[in-house]
């Protein structure tokens, strides 16, 4: 039974908080009387204390979108359920948890600063550049690929009916709805129960006056393409990245966070009592190959599953803006682990709605959003909400966690261009805006339909480097501060090989052309994974050898 699965899950992962969560928090022995940059710096714009459960609704959604969605959705047609459960269930523990907590505990102790600094002051002086390139560019695939994945939503047709231009109405009035809340918090000092009182059943609202809009308003915003939507969507970053951060980051990612937590409800409920059976098969393999496209299990399950296992992205959410907002040390744990573990229910969640259904299903050969928000709204089914409203609810809180990653991701880019270039004036933010969102509208520009299926691999696998490198320095930190970092070098070491393995793998149709002299052909998606393959591979080697040479000449 599908309740038995999700049960189990649940109760390893608070076993595991309790047990293992608390072993790392008690090797830094967090102190509340510590103050937290929050506080001590406090301007009002970058630096805000925030209660810890305004802070946990914004940074669980912020790491979550739609990253534990569709990834595991992918790897569970490909595989079947019982990798992917296993990966999610371990990497979230041992992994995805340490990497969280530490990236985000070590902000705090170093003045909020970025993973960036962190490598700076312990590892040579050129390897805090090469890893602010690193990052910059992995942040942008993440841009790329959500971008992208959000425009496809807004333009859902299932059946002859148009679900996309209701999902879209209602998140636009999603986010002027967080930017009343923002302004009504931090202005007119509204409490935080009482905005919660008023703007939860606004937002429920929303979604349900999105299908009921006039027609002609809805069929205006039918008109609109992907290729706009992309123009659209980057504008929406651009802004969300340049105003303070308790005008709409703050309320939304709040509000993104109960909408989150909704949905889990949903998926945990729908899954523990409504008698759904697994049926979707647990091995999906001949020999170490997918039966479905015959790609390698080994290392392809590892980098299509990023959030909800183990994320690069959530190392610098944790450093770049998480770690500014925190109140108290000891939030760290729940905050960083806590949400962690969370990010892996929601990956469960979402393999839910995979293997309730049969392999010959037709509902499985739509994109992953779909198939996600089909189990949604067969979920609400049980409890007689039409599909009509639960399938354009489960698709609003899809593209809503998109919401999150990508203004969050955005105002990264522009914090880490900024150190690059010393821009720090509001005009250095402007244009490190600009220019960070240049590269992902080119490449939207010029990629076919569908282009976050060009960008996923490329993602997951920078994504998943990204996290080995963040626990490398990591490591290095809690050298210097007397400590025995296996809990962190064992998880890297993990991390380094298969994504490691896996750009090579990216890189070798490129690599095959490029020895053919440009002979044989290759498509346009093969030809810039292999360029961002390779850019990256040159990067995390020159990391690597700077970070051992580091590591040597302090046993030294």
């Amino acid at each position: 039974m599908l309740s038995l699965l999700i049960i189990a899950v649940i109760v390893i992962f608070l076993s595991a908080y309790l047990l293992y969560g608390r072993f790392l928090a008690d090797r830094l022995k967090l102190d509340d009387t510590c103050p937290t940059p929050a506080c001590s710096i406090n301007d009002g714009i970058d630096y805000v204390p925030a209660r810890p459960a305004l802070l946990l609704g914004q940074h669980f959604s912020a790491i979550a979108a739609a990253g534990p969605i569709v990834g595991p959705i992918l790897a569970c047609l490909w595989f079947g359920w019982l990798p992917a459960v296993l990966w999610i269930v371990l990497g979230a523990i041992f992994i995805g948890g340490a990497h969280d907590f530490f990236s985000l505990a070590a902000s705090i102790r170093h003045k909020a600063c970025s993973i960036g600094e962190i490598v700076k002051e312990y590892m040579p002086a050129p390897s805090r550049t090469l890893f602010l390139i690193f990052v910059w560019l992995t942040l942008l695939y993440v841009i790329i690929a959500f971008t992208d994945i959000t425009a496809q939503t807004f333009k859902t047709v299932v059946e002859g009916v148009s679900f996309g231009n209701a999902v879209a109405a209602s998140s636009f009035f999603y986010l002027i709805e967080a930017l009343f809340m923002g302004i009504l918090l931090y202005k007119f000092k509204l409490s935080l129960r009482l905005a919660t009182l008023i703007f939860l059943p606004l937002t429920l609202f929303i979604v349900w006056i999105g299908p009921h809009l006039p027609n002609e308003i809805l069929n205006a915003i039918g008109g609109i393409s992907v290729k706009d939507w992309h123009i659209i969507l980057l504008l929406y970053c651009f802004v969300a990245s340049l105003i303070p951060l308790w005008l709409l980051l703050q309320p939304r990612g709040y509000l993104g966070g109960w909408f989150l937590y909704l949905v889990i409800g949903v998926g945990l409920a729908g899954a523990l009592f409504g008698g759904f059976k697994i049926e979707y098969p647990a091995l999906n393999l001949e020999g170490f190959r997918s039966s479905i496209n015959q790609k390698a299990i080994f290392p392809i399950l590892f980098i299509t599953i990023a959030c909800g296992a183990c994320s690069g992205f959530h190392g610098i959410v944790s450093s770049g803006t998480t770690a500014k907002q925190v109140r108290r040390e000891t939030d760290s744990l729940v905050i960083g682990y806590g949400s962690m573990l969370l990010e892996g229910v929601v990956a469960i969640l979402a393999i839910a709605c995979v293997i309730m259904l049969p392999k010959e299903s037709a509902i499985l050969k739509n994109d992953p959003n779909l198939i996600y928000a089909h189990g949604i709204a067969k979920y609400l089914g049980l409890v007689k909400i039409g599909y009509s409203v639960a399938f354009p609810f489960a698709l609003l809180a899809f593209s809503t966690f998109v919401y999150d990653t990508l203004d969050v991701c955005t105002r990264l880019a522009r914090y880490i261009l900024q150190e690059l270039t010393g821009w720090r004036s509001k005009i250095g933010g402007f244009f490190a805006s600009l220019i960070s969102l240049a590269i992902p509208f080119i490449f939207l520009a010029v990629t076919q339909d569908k282009a976050y299926l060009v960008a996923w691999p490329i993602f997951g696998t920078s994504n998943q480097l990204l996290a080995s490198l963040i626990l490398l320095a990591l490591s290095l930190w809690l050298i210097k501060c007397g400590k025995r970092p296996f809990f962190t070098i064992l998880p890297m070491l993990f991390m380094l090989s298969v994504t490691i393995w896996s750009l090579f793998n990216l890189t070798m149709p490129f690599m095959r052309f490029v020895c053919a002299g440009g002979g044989n052909k290759i498509s346009p998606d093969a030809l810039i994974s292999g360029i961002c393959g390779i850019i990256l591979l040159v990067l995390s080697f020159i990391l690597i050898y700077q970070a051992i040479r580091a590591l040597l000449s302090r046993k030294k």
